[in-house]
């Protein structure tokens, strides 16, 4: 496999995943503009073909456009296969067609495949590939099927097998889209689905370092410090979301008050998993009290793992920021967490991700206010969502005008590149050198 080795030579393997994710969003485009796209005798608008593919290869969910209404099954195949291609990455699926055919990588080939999937060397990087190709396809096959059979008390066979494709799809990497136009809000009570979809959205979120250590657990008995933290992270952030939720929403009779204490729980459970990468819900996130849609904007700035198919600050970045608080309330100089102590390179490259991500933030926010003619709490709520490429929205998005849809595809870009790549792309070119990994046992960014 020879990809991109005289791109390789002229700029750095970041940027060419740079290229390579607005090359999959420009065929999007083209793709979700041709008539055989949507269910209008006209071809569908640039600005929203446009909204849409960044939406789905960025896999963030913001639709400027009911998906189910507008698209034909042609339409909603490209927004499939672009959610497919954004989740797991160009090279990564490059890579899986050369294994195939039996082709072997070049080292330039393997530098990319690291940078694509954040790994913090080489060693064994086509083996991390391998597995999270067989890990990735393998638990959306299972929940395919599963999905399948739950919908076809619903709906025809073939119908309930596609559905169970598409969504299957959208969970595991975080997309954001739904077919069912009000994305999940009638399976709310539904303990099946609730497992189902919020195993395929922690799965992706968790970044796929964390799935080969997981893959390889029951031979070699330990995980990294890494992946300790993204676990206890992770699994932290989930318990507090989904208490959060159910306190601050559990009177409100738009959103969990009608509920009985079952469909309570799980939808305040769904809803803090989903909202901090994978942008669908059980509940009407217009009606969630002011309170709470501040809380879920925290979230989805936090965002999910390094690696992963999420978007956010990253769960690594949040812990080492709140290391060196805590360490500096306790007086003590090192940040420590599971007897390791954390360089402080580390801390510098989290703060990087944090300042140049509320910055990012700030700008869109003040554009959209100049732009748009909505709240301030809206449009930064969607502000976050897209910068967290989460997708979770207050409707104020079909709403935007076309330079407030251009704002939000800028935002979802850079969210889904991540800071560090914008960071390195404003060294001065003879400083410039590939530093996204950190040396030692954590990955940021």
């Amino acid at each position: 496999m020879k990809i991109s080795v005289k791109m390789t030579k002229m700029a750095s393997p970041p940027l060419i995943l740079v290229a390579g994710l607005l090359a999959i969003i420009a065929v999007g485009t083209l793709l979700l503009m041709l008539p055989a796209a949507s269910h209008s005798e006209y071809s569908l608008h640039w600005i929203d073909a446009l909204f849409t593919a960044t939406s789905a290869a960025c896999v963030t969910g913001l639709v400027a456009v009911d998906v189910n209404t507008t698209f034909t099954v042609f339409g909603e195949v490209v927004i499939m296969i672009l959610m497919q291609l954004g989740g797991l990455g160009f090279m990564t699926m490059a890579t899986l067609f050369a294994l195939v055919l039996g082709r072997k990588l070049s080292l330039k080939d393997r530098l990319l495949l690291k940078e694509a999937i954040n790994a913090d060397s080489m060693e064994g990087i086509v083996r991390i590939i391998r597995k999270v190709m067989i890990f990735s396809f393998t638990i959306e096959g299972i929940a395919t099927v599963i999905l399948a059979l739950r919908w076809m008390a619903d709906m025809p066979a073939g119908q309930a097998f596609y559905y169970g494709l598409f969504h299957a799809v959208s969970l595991f990497n975080n997309g954001g889209f739904d077919l069912f136009g009000n994305s999940f809000v009638q399976y709310r009570g539904d303990w099946l689905f609730n497992l189902i979809a919020s195993v395929l959205v922690i799965s992706g979120g968790l970044g796929f370092i964390v799935l080969s250590e997981l893959f390889d657990y029951r031979h070699r008995r330990r995980l990294s410090l890494h992946s300790k933290l993204v676990l206890s992270v992770s699994g932290g952030l989930i318990v507090i979301g989904t208490l959060v939720i159910f306190v601050f929403e559990f009177t409100n009779m738009r959103t969990l008050g009608p509920l009985n204490w079952e469909e309570k729980l799980y939808a305040s459970l769904f809803q803090s998993v989903s909202t901090r990468s994978s942008g669908t819900s059980t509940v009407d996130i217009t009606g969630l009290r002011q309170a709470t849609q501040f809380f879920m904007m925290l979230l989805m700035f936090i965002g999910a793992s390094p690696g992963s198919t999420g978007g956010g600050i990253k769960t690594t970045t949040f812990i080492i920021m709140m290391g060196a608080i805590i360490a500096m309330v306790r007086g003590r100089n090192d940040i420590v967490f599971f007897k390791y102590r954390v360089p402080k390179v580390m801390l510098m490259k989290a703060l990087t991700v944090i300042i140049i991500s509320l910055l990012i933030f700030i700008i869109v926010v003040m554009l959209l206010l100049m732009t748009e003619d909505a709240q301030f709490l809206s449009l930064a709520f969607e502000a976050s969502s897209a910068i967290g490429t989460v997708g979770l929205s207050v409707g104020v998005t079909p709403q935007l005008t076309d330079i407030g849809k251009l704002i939000i595809c800028a935002t979802m870009f850079i969210g889904r590149i991540g800071p560090l790549t914008i960071a390195y792309a404003l060294r001065p070119k003879s400083e410039k050198q590939l530093y996204r990994h950190p040396e030692g046992h954590i990955i940021i960014g």
